[in-house]
């Protein structure tokens, strides 16, 4: 038993450095940068460490009391909060991080129930997103700078944040803006506020949003554009999303809060408002999140087909098992790329570790771990070696056991009568002598004599030794019976004090190990 759990031990050593820390560096051995296309440089050639890295992550979506029902301060909430977090924190910092952009991209949804949740609940949850991201009051890391789109669980639709207007307010204080642009290299990246493209005509946020939208198009800018929209734009029902998609497919599907009033919730943006930001923006790459889940769709357009990435989310609490992020090179401006070429960016996409297989994979161990305990024979790894010296010992014990047996059953004995008037059985040889006159009737041999009558006393006198024997073996059965209850007993009772004794081992290894893992990567 002792050699098992120091297996046991070992294994769940291994198992826990693998789920808790080497799982999250495996993006770092599948995925790269993706390289550019042939551009042309001033150097008339084109190099790796001239473009432009950009790390895209999308919908973290940081869990609050509206995210799973649970009580505000309850221990369950509480676990759920500090899992998910920890999970985006190593895959930001031991995932993303190590690949060194130059820019981190975030496409929405960085709370859960943002619009819905106090000035207080919100700066807390600000705090955690601060805290896994490593970002300062600013909202910029140390060194690589950060920019974000706002998504329908920032601030909500048209018809959430024009009855709660201080959550636009709160969300641009903290973060900025909601329509801007910005170069990276020589690509132009559009943001756009999705959520206010489809509101009502008279909302104030949705005639910020056509404005910046239409001063876009009236640019004459000869840089290569990329659209960003937390919100897809629209494809027709059952489009395929090509074969990164882990979920089925959703199609679109528009709340409103009321006739005429603004919307609740929606799947992608209308097909009028999709082909309006098209021809506007003429992007030459759209990126979207808030479907949670990876989508590759193409648009026809007038001025060439527009390929759209939809970016499955961050965290592994919210409904993909499968998260993941992206990584985005873009031309350096050194470079001389006509307007619409599709060779000024060059994406990949990457997988992060899947949190919910890990933990399956504890609970099947923990289980198999005491299955093993339970079953493991006294003697451990010696017990094969004892199973086959046991057999071949009754293999010869049955060889020897048979030709006794075979001996018996062909030899007879008799009695023998001394001098003296005492008994004694003699076996008979085996082979027989041949018969002689004298074996009729007595036969007398120096001073014994054979008296072949006498086998039915002998009989008779074993008959009443077995019959003596099972009398006592008749009285003594309770107390047999009451000391192999006993006994079974003991031995049950040690056996799971040595199975709690091993637990109680391996529990004692592994558990500081597995803290240690948790608060390094969480202080």
């Amino acid at each position: 038993m002792k050699g098992l759990t120091l297996l046991l031990c070992g294994v769940w050593a291994m198992t826990l450095l693998y789920g808790e820390m080497v799982a999250f560096w495996i993006p770092l051995w599948a995925c790269s940068w993706p390289p550019m296309a042939a551009t042309t440089t001033s150097a008339n050639h084109s190099r790796m460490n001239d473009q432009v890295k950009v790390a895209v992550l999308a919908d973290p979506q940081l869990m609050d009391r509206t995210s799973l029902g649970l009580s505000p301060g309850s221990l369950a909430l509480e676990a759920a909060q500090f899992y998910t977090d920890i999970y985006m924190r190593r895959s930001f910092h031991a995932s993303v991080l190590p690949f060194k952009p130059d820019l981190i991209l975030f496409l929405g949804d960085m709370f859960d129930g943002g619009p819905y949740l106090s000035d207080q609940e919100w700066q807390e949850s600000l705090n955690r997103l601060r805290h896994i991201f490593k970002l300062n009051d600013q909202g910029r890391n140390s060194y690589i700078p950060v920019s974000y789109l706002s998504g329908n669980h920032d601030i909500g639709y048209s018809g959430v944040y024009s009855l709660y207007p201080k959550v636009v307010s709160r969300y641009e204080n903290e973060f900025g803006v909601r329509n801007y642009r910005f170069l990276v290299g020589k690509v132009e990246f559009i943001v756009v506020d999705a959520q206010t493209l489809d509101g009502p005509k008279d909302d104030t946020q949705t005639s910020l949003s056509w404005t910046f939208v239409r001063n876009i198009s009236k640019d004459s800018t000869l840089h290569p554009r990329v659209l960003l929209t937390h919100i897809p734009l629209y494809r027709p029902d059952d489009t395929p999303c090509g074969s990164h998609r882990s979920s089925p497919v959703i199609n679109q599907r528009v709340s409103f809060a009321g006739p005429g009033q603004g919307i609740t919730y929606q799947n992608y943006l209308s097909k009028e408002t999709s082909d309006s930001l098209l021809g506007a923006v003429k992007p030459i790459l759209v990126l979207s999140g808030h479907d949670h889940d990876q989508c590759t769709v193409i648009h026809p357009t007038p001025f060439g087909l527009v390929e759209e990435h939809t970016l499955g989310t961050f965290s592994w609490q919210q409904g993909n098992l499968y998260p993941s992020f992206m990584l985005l090179s873009a031309a350096p401006r050194s470079s001389t790329i006509e307007r619409d070429s599709r060779n000024a960016v060059s994406t990949h996409l990457c997988f992060l570790p899947m949190q919910t297989h890990i933990y399956i994979w504890y609970l099947s161990q923990f289980v198999i771990t005491l299955f093993l305990l339970i079953i493991w024979p006294k003697n451990g790894f010696n017990c094969f070696g004892r199973c086959i010296d046991i057999i071949k010992g009754i293999g010869r014990r049955f060889s020897t056991t048979s030709k006794e047996k075979d001996e018996e059953e062909n030899c007879e004995y008799e009695m023998i009568w001394d001098a003296e008037g005492s008994m004694h059985l003699i076996k008979k040889a085996s082979k027989k002598a041949p018969p002689t006159k004298s074996d009729i009737g007595l036969t007398g041999r120096g001073n014994a004599v054979v008296r072949p009558s006498a086998r039915k006393n002998i009989v008779a006198e074993q008959d009443a030794s077995v019959f003596v024997e099972m009398s006592a073996d008749s009285k003594s059965g309770n107390t047999g019976k009451t000391s192999k209850s006993s006994n079974s007993k003991t031995k049950f009772i040690q056996r799971v004090i040595s199975v709690f004794q091993s637990v109680v081992m391996i529990a004692a290894v592994n558990v500081p190990l597995y803290i240690m893992l948790l608060f390094k990567d969480w202080i």
